[in-house]
């Protein structure tokens, strides 16, 4: 039976009842839901082969992305504790669980709802199916070595791996980049999508890559304050511009109003903010 699940094959409907048809393999037979097309008994059908939701053996013609032997990219849809995550590799009525055991110690690390993990599928010694992450040889054979010309180019890409030496992605492009720890505010998730800036190309066509802003573009402290008030406030904006009195600005933010006017220009510059009517606005963008 081990080899009938996760996999695609041809069987044979043997029975029905009202609400499902049976089709029957190498002697095991398997639940085929009639809201899924029309059939009479005699019929060969393609279907892959699963334990649904109720444990029972079940198949489905619409054939997912995903099977033992092919690798694909699935949406993580939840988690649990003493189980691991559950990704969505096209079935009608279950997730796919990947074990904790293929995930980190730490907990935030783990892939959270709408990440994106390369898997394909396994079963256990109990005949149990499980995701398994691709293995890192799988992914370098996919990939596409980058050139110079991608220095400073902004990237994004999927977390692939994570190690005690840094953290490594698979771009959109297909190329491979690492990030260190240095070039990190935080340690990115498994699975989760990142936005960096190229700051090398190695040898051998791997990416080095920064999940920090350029310099230019980093906001300044009196800057973050103002645009988290933005982001406190219920409208989006605060009755202070830079048409506000010295006296106001220092009660309201403990700054000078030089200072206040350097950041709201630094944010006005970057597109952040807006000025109208004596407001400071976030916005689309920025917004709650």
């Amino acid at each position: 039976m081990n080899e009938l699940l996760g996999t695609i094959w041809t069987g044979l409907i043997t029975d029905e009842n009202d609400t499902a048809y049976f089709v029957q393999k190498n002697g095991v037979t398997f639940r085929l839901d009639k809201n899924e097309d029309s059939h009479t008994l005699g019929d060969m059908v393609e279907v892959f082969g699963y334990s649904n939701q109720k444990n029972e053996l079940a198949v489905t013609t619409n054939l997912p992305k995903i099977v033992k032997g092919t690798y694909g990219f699935a949406e993580v849809v939840a988690s649990r504790r003493d189980l691991g995550v559950f990704v969505d590799i096209g079935l009608p009525d279950k997730e796919m669980a990947l074990s904790l055991d293929e995930l980190s110690e730490m907990r935030q690390l783990w892939p959270k709802k709408g990440d994106v993990l390369y898997v394909t599928l396994r079963t256990d010694e109990k005949n149990r199916l499980w995701a398994t992450l691709a293995e890192e040889e799988r992914i370098e054979a996919m990939s596409r070595p980058a050139t110079e010309e991608m220095k400073n180019k902004n990237i994004s890409g999927k977390v692939y791996r994570l190690k005690v030496v840094g953290s490594f992605v698979l771009t959109d492009d297909f190329h491979l980049a690492f990030i260190h720890p240095s070039e990190r505010y935080i340690e990115p998730r498994l699975g989760e999508i990142v936005n960096g800036r190229v700051i090398g190309v190695r040898p051998d066509g791997m990416l080095n890559i920064s999940l920090k802003p350029r310099a230019h573009e980093v906001i300044s402290d009196d800057a973050q304050m103002i645009l988290t008030f933005l982001h406190q406030s219920k409208e989006g904006k605060i009755p202070f511009s830079d048409k506000s009195t010295p006296e106001e600005i220092k009660e309201m933010f403990a700054i000078s109003k030089g200072q206040f006017k350097r950041a709201l220009g630094s944010l006005m510059k970057a597109k952040k903010v807006k000025q109208e009517g004596g407001y400071t606005i976030l916005l689309h963008d920025e917004e709650k």
